[in-house]
């Protein structure tokens, strides 16, 4: 999970603008300092979509990664359909103090530093809207983000779903993630490469730490469905339906996802995008299993892979499957990267065609399948399967491998059709 940050984020065959993403353009600051500024995706679903942002405060735990702070300390976006968006701003993907730090460590291979405004980004999603209370509880779903990666790395996917009609809680891990920005305007920032070189290279020491990583993060995803219902403001209270929970998320995003559903019946589904469920430093190293994988889970989950990621690939996920009685499907996106399942997919090849990076830098970074349909049939195929177990919806097929609609997402060839 560490050390495979130089590789989280991986690549595509041209550096070209994704159709409904506007062309990068510089902001006032940009523009005189010649850096760039990105654009995402505008979500695919009916609603617009709102958002807040909230500071949770676990008083029952001291920090376990800075002991002298005497509690653990979150934050979290929320994102929800809203009734309207006239008059509210588009939210920032990145603070100024997030994108500072992003900005220097940041796993994005080949991206020069000071390229990029990464504050100037915005998303689709609009401070403090309304929400569309017409059909409210709503099925909520928490999402966690890679090893180092802050939150908002996963906007497209959870902007998406919220415009789809969930309520989704995107969760930063304060000193996992690169950097975490709170309300005063302090900026806390990642541990985990310090943690690491302590660590290294003693085998024993590197496992302890990757055990502690994932025990921090799935008593934040805990923490989070406890302190939830009473932290969120007036306009939203009464929203959201705490007996229809799922969670997802990428690399070990999705490990803290499957482990944290194993560990709290409160979540109801789960996804895994290319997060191995051991406590390995690569995905094919058998063995050190976690407890999800040895287990396994008695209620619905997905695992979705970079291509060449399956059972036979991921000894974890065999593990997982095997020992697992809850229904489950298995996806291979061909032509994926590990980063595919992340913001890197809009934003890369934006950059490469702005800075005239090689093609060998994209594709490095998110892999060849082309932008589009790779974050087509990801936004697809995670709402498929959150509308089939926390709705109740049939999804026309698209699990099952008999819809066609996104031939570049293929079932596993272990399991039957």
């Amino acid at each position: 999970m560490l050390t495979r940050r130089a590789a989280l984020l991986s690549a595509v065959a041209a550096a070209t603008v994704l159709p409904g993403i506007t062309a990068p353009t510089a902001s006032a600051d940009a523009r005189a300092t010649g850096l760039l500024r990105p654009a995402l995706p505008p979500p695919s679903g009916p609603h617009p979509v709102g958002t807040v942002s909230l500071r949770l405060v676990d008083r029952t735990r001291s920090d376990p990664w800075v002991p002298s702070r005497p509690y653990r300390e979150l934050m979290v976006s929320v994102r929800y359909p809203a009734r309207a968006v006239g008059g509210h701003p588009a939210a920032p993907q990145m603070l100024p103090g997030e994108a500072a730090a992003f900005d220097v460590l940041n796993s994005f291979t080949g991206v020069p530093a000071d390229a990029v405004d990464w504050s100037a980004t915005r998303t689709h999603a609009h401070e403090g809207a309304p929400i569309d209370r017409s059909e409210c509880p709503r099925p909520v779903i928490c999402y966690s983000p890679g090893a180092g990666d802050p939150r908002s790395l996963g906007t497209t996917l959870c902007d998406d779903l919220a415009s789809r009609g969930y309520v989704v809680v995107m969760l930063d891990h304060t000193y996992d993630a690169v950097a975490v920005q709170f309300p005063d305007g302090r900026v806390e920032k990642t541990v985990l490469p310090a943690e690491y070189d302590k660590a290294s290279p003693d085998e024993d020491r590197i496992t302890a730490l990757l055990r502690k990583t994932l025990a921090v993060r799935v008593a934040d995803a805990r923490f989070l469905l406890d302190a939830l219902p009473g932290a969120l403001p007036g306009e939203l209270r009464g929203a959201l339906d705490m007996d229809r929970v799922g969670m997802f998320g990428q690399s070990a995003g999705g490990f803290t996802a499957l482990q944290a559903m194993h560990d709290d019946r409160r979540i109801a589904a789960g996804a895994d995008l290319d997060g191995v469920l051991a406590y390995v430093q690569q995905d094919s190293t058998p063995g050190n299993l976690s407890t999800v994988a040895a287990d396994g889970l008695d209620r619905p989950f997905l695992l979705m892979g970079m291509d060449g990621n399956d059972l036979d690939g991921v000894p974890s996920w065999n593990a997982l499957w095997r020992h697992s009685r809850g229904r489950h499907r298995g996806l291979t996106l061909r032509g994926a990267q590990h980063a595919t399942y992340t913001d890197a997919e809009a934003l890369i090849p934006q950059i490469a065609h702005r800075l005239g990076l090689p093609r060998e830098t994209v594709v490095a970074n998110i892999g060849t399948i082309p932008p589009r349909r790779a974050i087509a049939a990801e936004r697809a195929c995670l709402a498929a399967f959150f509308d089939r177990r926390l709705r109740g919806r049939d999804d026309g097929g698209l699990l099952d491998g008999r819809s066609g609609r996104y031939p570049e997402m293929r079932l596993f060839p272990q399991q039957p059709v």
